[in-house]
This record gives C-alpha cells, sequence and structure tokens, in this order.
C-alpha cells in the first residue's frame, strides 16, 4: 500500500476509534455502566480487577482496545507490511485518537465557557432593565 494511502487510512481510522472512546468513556448514555466501572475500579480487592474496569473510564486506556478492535477488523499495518507494521500502526491510531479526543475536549470547553459568559451577560442585561 502506498505511503499516501496509508497516511490517509491513519487519520480516517482515528476518527472512529476517538469517537468510540470519548462516547464510551464520556457520554450520558454510558453513564450507569461506567458510574458502575469507576465503583469497581476503586473498591475490588483484586488488582487486575480494578484495572479492567478502569479501562472503561479512561479514553487513553479504552482507545488502546478499540484501536486492536480497528487493526483486526480493518487489517491496517503502517509502513512495513508484517507484524511490526501492526504495532506502529497501533500506537500511531492511538496516537491520532487522542489528538482528536483532545481537540474535541477543547472545542466543548471553549463552547461550555462561551454559553456561561453569554448567560452571565444575559442575566446583567436583564438585572438592568429591571433596575430603570
Amino acid at each position: 500500500m502506498d505511503i499516501t494511502i496509508q497516511l490517509v487510512w491513519l487519520f480516517v481510522l482515528a476518527i472512529p476509534i476517538a469517537c468510540i472512546s470519548w462516547t464510551v468513556t464520556h457520554e450520558e448514555i454510558f453513564k450507569e455502566p461506567r458510574e458502575w466501572c469507576v465503583k469497581h475500579s476503586k473498591n475490588d480487592r483484586t488488582l487486575l480487577s480494578r484495572k479492567v474496569f478502569y479501562l472503561f473510564t479512561c479514553e487513553y486506556c479504552f482507545s488502546h482496545y478499540v484501536t486492536i478492535a480497528f487493526l483486526i477488523l480493518c487489517n491496517y499495518k503502517l509502513l512495513l507490511n508484517d507484524w511490526r507494521g501492526y504495532i506502529l500502526a497501533g500506537f500511531s491510531l492511538v496516537f491520532m485518537a487522542n489528538v482528536y479526543m483532545s481537540l474535541f475536549a477543547l472545542l466543548r470547553q471553549a463552547i461550555k465557557k462561551e454559553k456561561v459568559e453569554i448567560e452571565k451577560i444575559e442575566n446583567e442585561t436583564d438585572s438592568e432593565k429591571l433596575l430603570t
């Protein structure tokens, strides 16, 4: 596979990996199972059990497992056409997926901050109207 095609695959495959990882570890639809996993990751007796449950609460950790599933599903290799290509592809996909998730988190934070500032301005305007 041509290097250009491999890089396109890298940037494109990282999108669903990031999407799945973010959704499972942050969004409301998985809130109850995530809270259950958080409880078990803090309170279970064995280290292995705590770590297994923790992986469903951390987008970075979870993205590794989602990446493995996508590598198997898509048979994607980066630069080398043997098992080393899978290793390079795996860590590259995890990196790109986490870049996407970080950018998404920053975007959401900026939007939330803007909403709070708008609400504050609206409240101040309403208060001024009431005083006059």
